[in-house]
């Protein structure tokens, strides 16, 4: 058992060498945390600002400033269901702390979300908790935006033409964060379910920098054969985006597979291009299809970069114009932290969310 709270001087020596620090005294400080809702979340983070952190949390993952313990998955077999942990230690306020996800594919079913994760932030300087997100929100900013910072540093800087597949939450803060990057034009979308595909096209339309109109294609090859940009982000187990699906030079975003069985990409696609991740160690455990173009010859593990290294200046992003370049990402709780941590300190600026002592 672990009780949060300050040392109890007076407790008994029996109770202290059982190695269980004791409840906090009546007369400490009350602990308390801000708690963020998904719309103190939306209200807090803009897209710019968490473009920003992703630069903060990939640069110091790879220069080593960070810990990131891989994260530990729990079957929830019954159910088809998984939820994951994932740990992380950063050099930002607040740099400490998970988040739990949890997917339940059924939920859909029942009216309720695929996903559900929530964000801890400690304190560390004390282990204190300080602040808990709602991680659906957190999770959907922070994975568009670390997508528009590989747009940034990997695109053309010409590419105007994007394409994106799926239609869900992920979706719409990809093209968000591309838009945020780059002067889109135009904007194609597929997805299975033609009326999620036009809703999507309905509500995105004209927001931020996307443009007013969106083409809503009848497959995956009409949206992305032109395209520039092609963000990914569907939850099949199979390829959706193969090589006779791209032009010379574009840039993809893979964001939706997130286990070593998944193949979002066509892992021949993977083995033509530049490979980017957001870690070496992570994308080897569990993106699929970097895992099966390694393994089929196709790439070499060596060849991978993290995006934090080109952050950091010590790899070069795209090399020429026709290059293929993929950014490939798991997630890693760093980018919680560094995106918590914004949310946070806009939060407490801007009066967002509540203040609830434990």
């Amino acid at each position: 058992m672990l009780l949060l709270g300050s040392w109890d001087a007076r407790a008994p020596e029996c109770f202290r060498a059982a190695g269980d620090p004791p409840t906090r005294r009546t007369d400490d400080p009350p602990l308390s945390i801000r708690v963020l809702s998904a719309d103190d979340v939306r209200a807090a983070l803009s897209m710019g600002d968490a473009v920003e952190a992703m630069r903060q949390a990939f640069g110091q993952l790879s220069d080593g400033t960070a810990e990131l313990p891989l994260r530990t998955s729990v079957a929830v077999p019954d159910r088809g269901a998984v939820t994951l942990v994932m740990p992380a230690r950063c050099d930002v306020p607040h740099g400490l702390g998970g988040k739990f996800v949890s997917v339940f594919p059924h939920n859909p079913k029942a009216g309720l979300p695929l996903i559900h994760a929530a964000v801890l932030l400690l304190s560390p300087e004390t282990g204190e908790p300080v602040a808990l997100i709602e991680g659906q929100s957190l999770t959907a900013i922070r994975t568009g935006a670390a997508s528009g910072l590989a747009t940034q540093l990997l695109a053309r800087p010409d590419a105007c033409r994007v394409a994106v597949i799926g239609s869900g939450v992920q979706a719409r803060t990809q093209l968000e964060a591309v838009c945020c990057v780059r002067p889109a034009e135009s904007v194609a979308v597929y997805s299975l379910v033609r009326q999620e595909v036009e809703q999507f096209a309905e509500e995105m339309a004209g927001t931020g920098g996307i443009p007013t109109a969106i083409t809503v294609a009848s497959s995956v090859h009409e949206a992305t054969r032109d395209a520039d940009i092609i963000c990914t982000a569907t939850s099949s187990a199979d390829p959706v985006l193969a090589p006779d699906d791209i032009s010379p030079g574009v840039h993809i975003n893979g964001v939706g597979s997130y286990t070593a069985e998944m193949r979002e990409v066509d892992p021949a696609l993977v083995g033509r291009a530049r490979v980017v991740v957001d870690q070496r160690e992570a994308a080897m455990a569990e993106a699929g299809e970097v895992i099966a173009a390694v393994r089929g010859g196709l790439l070499a593990e060596s060849a991978l970069i993290e995006l934090g290294e080109i952050v950091n200046g010590t790899a070069q992003g795209r090399t020429r114009d026709d290059q293929i370049t993929l950014f490939k990402s798991v997630g890693v709780a760093v980018q919680d932290l560094c995106a918590g941590a914004q949310a946070v300190q806009r939060a407490e600026e801007r009066g967002l969310g509540r203040v609830v002592e434990l």
